[in-house]
């Protein structure tokens, strides 16, 4: 368990407030023109996404607290309901900009471009025509419109759907006369409708469906005035939770819980800015929610869903370049995956190199006679993984198939129940981890038969199995036979799938027992050099810092002079730049076209350069909560790799890095000297022909 120790509280950041102002880095890409267009609405269709996510889960976890009349302020001293005003400004402010950014700068960009989304408004004739015959075709028949009244009491509305909200005037067939009615948008009807070019005169032409709604919406309610229409969007608390004193089956459990996180409690409301004051009153009163929990935007009310123009839209001028990601020279010409692993360890680095050889680890060994056993976890892989069907084919071939499926992926439950479901039906064990701990460690291991024994060979990496993911995602991934680091990885599946205490291990920094301890004793090694005037240095990558025992010891660490840089893309709660605290931390946040997604750890060791690779960022969760390994790179030359793609370029670039001062404000700094992008580098240097 974490300590119970308290730091000083002014010593840490907001946590939701650090997660808005990575928000607010990323939709500076969109507000870049340096930035491919399609590529900037992309960079606006995330930040809406991640939003969704950041209410689903952290303002819902603070209602939460709010509600309960929780009093217990977090690492930073601040207490619930100030944190949850807080957010409420930024949050305000954050999504205010995002409209304004697409209404003001992409949407006309787009138009200059042939790529137009037509309003209403503006709807000639033969367009005016066409969109009728289309709601009346696709639309209107799958609508189930719900006048409110004693008979009809307000609908269950779906967590993120959209919906729209009528004003009528008038009584119906039966002489009801509500005043108002609801229209639950189903799912399946496509948010964004191509217009055919020659009604247009553009090569993308587009209508939104809200706009073909508004129009129309007179055609569900005969004979009755339509006042208003207004469409609205409630999110809603999509944590799970499953009671560890009262389960008897996670998997059982899980599939009762999830139809409910469609209904949880309701956090945000989302109405256009036009919504009428009567209206918005009636709706916030529905979902029992405030005025700060109202957000007022100018336009539709889910950017996410524009997420499929990009798709649409045949572009390649307006997109970033594409590329082949390459090929290690060890894999390029040799066929036999495992010969070559028995050659040397292999290092992939994602996007730039493929993931290609991690799938066609996983197809030779379901092919080849000699392997006896595969074992894997799963945490995200998609929902048609290529993946899950070598696993299912070695299966049925009779080979030992062991997975490890975590349940509890956040938003990939489904996915997940579905591939444990599918691996059954075929003969695999499948078994959920240890529970009340996530199995996050990304680790596959195949056992074959060789020279009259057994040999074990791996992949570990720091990011998911999800060979979508890695075309986005920057990650590490290393193929070892290396025998002690097998017979760790061997002892981590065992604790898995049975039962017993857990072993020493000889390589791997495993949570919840050794990483958080082992890291506490890497930087202390460093603080202990310092102080005897030798070089102390640490240079960390991760997704997230907040783990007050950790950081507190890199404020110790700055204080005997270790050197210390800091590569967080996300959440980060530590204070960098404080003097007589910690004047020898530099933090930076690096954003661009690929997510930054590896997690590096770096100790100078007096020349050895210890150097660690995992999928564990510094959190609580990570430390204690979670299943997770922390690897060497033990190859000399793989090692000097790691330092000279994964951590310098980041260190050096100038381009797309936002340093943090001691507020937690993030700056892109002026240049000083030449251009250096690492992304952009790493392409130049990885990738053939770019």
């Amino acid at each position: 368990m974490p300590p119970l120790r308290r730091y000083p509280t002014e010593h840490f950041l907001n946590r939701e407030l650090s997660l808005l102002a990575f928000n607010r880095r990323v939709l500076a890409q969109a507000a870049d023109d340096r930035v491919p267009l399609l590529e900037r609405l992309r960079f606006l269709c995330i930040v809406s996404s991640n939003l969704d996510e950041f209410f689903e889960i952290r303002v819902a976890g603070l209602k939460e607290q709010i509600k309960l009349g929780s009093p217990t302020p977090g690492t930073d001293g601040l207490p619930p309901q100030e944190v949850f005003r807080r957010v409420g400004q930024q949050a305000h402010l954050l999504i205010a900009e995002q409209y304004r950014l697409l209404n003001d700068e992409i949407l006309p960009a787009l138009a200059a471009e042939g790529i137009a989304f037509l309003r209403r408004t503006t709807w000639t004739e033969e367009q005016a025509q066409w969109i009728r015959e289309f709601f009346l075709r696709e639309v209107m028949p799958v609508l189930t419109p719900i006048g409110l009244d004693p008979a009809h009491p307000f609908p269950r509305v779906l967590n993120k759907s959209l919906n729209f909200a009528v004003e009528l005037e008038g009584t119906d067939a039966f002489g009801r006369s509500s005043g108002a009615a609801i229209v639950q948008a189903p799912r399946a009807l496509p948010r964004v409708i191509r217009l055919p070019k020659q009604l247009t005169g553009l090569d993308y032409g587009f209508a939104f469906l809200s706009s073909i709604l508004h129009r129309h919406v007179g055609e569900l309610f005969s004979g009755m005035n339509v006042y208003g229409c207004f469409q609205f969007r409630v999110t809603r608390n999509s944590d799970l939770f499953v009671d560890d004193e009262e389960v008897k089956n996670l998997r059982t459990a899980l599939q009762g819980e999830l139809p409910q996180r469609h209904f949880g409690d309701a956090v945000r409301l989302e109405v256009p800015d036009n919504c009428s004051e009567t209206m918005a009153d009636f709706l916030l009163q529905q979902f029992g929610l405030n005025r700060e929990d109202m957000y007022r935007v100018h336009g539709v009310v889910n950017l996410v869903r524009l997420n499929s123009v990009l798709d649409t839209v045949d572009r390649p001028d307006l997109k970033y370049a594409s590329f082949q990601p390459g090929i290690p020279k060890v894999l390029s010409k040799r066929y036999d995956i495992f010969a070559s692993i028995r050659k040397q360890d292999i290092l992939l680095h994602h996007p730039f190199q493929s993931f290609a050889p991690v799938i066609q680890f996983l197809q030779q060994a379901a092919d080849d006679p000699q392997v006896v056993a595969i074992r894997m976890t799963v945490y995200r892989t998609g929902t048609d993984s290529v993946l899950m069907e070598h696993l299912l084919r070695a299966a049925k071939q009779g080979k030992e198939v062991t997975v490890v499926v975590e349940l509890m992926a956040r938003f990939d439950e489904e996915a997940n129940l579905n591939i444990a479901a599918r691996l059954e039906e075929v003969g695999a064990h499948v078994v959920y981890g240890v529970f009340g701990y996530k199995t996050h460690a990304k680790m596959l291991q195949v056992l074959r038969r060789e020279d009259g024994g057994y040999r074990r060979y791996c992949h570990l990496g720091t990011g998911n199995y999800h060979p979508r993911t890695t075309r986005y995602y920057t990650d590490f991934g290393l193929f070892t036979c290396h025998e002690e680091i097998n017979a760790d990885v061997n002892e981590v599946f065992k604790q898995l799938t049975g039962l017993g205490k857990a072993n020493v291990l000889r390589h791997l920094w495993q949570a919840p027992f050794t990483l958080h301890s082992n890291a506490l004793a890497a930087i202390n090694a460093e603080i202990e050099a310092a102080r005897a005037g030798r070089k102390g240095q640490v240079i960390a990558k991760m997704n997230a810092l907040v783990e007050p025992e950790i950081i507190e010891k890199l404020y110790e660490a700055s204080q005997a002079g270790v050197q210390i840089d800091l590569i967080v893309r996300g959440s980060c709660i530590l204070r960098p730049g404080v003097k007589g605290l910690s004047e020898n931390i530099r933090v930076r946040s690096i954003i661009g076209r690929f997510l930054e997604h590896s997690r590096i750890s770096y100790f100078y060791a007096d020349g050895a350069e210890n150097l660690y690779l995992s999928s564990a960022d510094w959190m609580e969760r990570n430390f204690f909560r979670r299943i997770e390994i922390s690897f060497p790179i033990l190859d000399p030359k793989l090692k000097r790799r790691v330092i000279k793609e994964g951590l310098r370029p980041y260190l050096a670039d100038n381009c797309q890095a936002w340093d943090m001062d001691s507020a937690g404000e993030f700056a892109i700094r002026p240049k000083r000297r030449a251009r250096s992008c690492a992304q952009d580098a790493l392409l130049a240097d990885l990738v053939p022909d770019v």
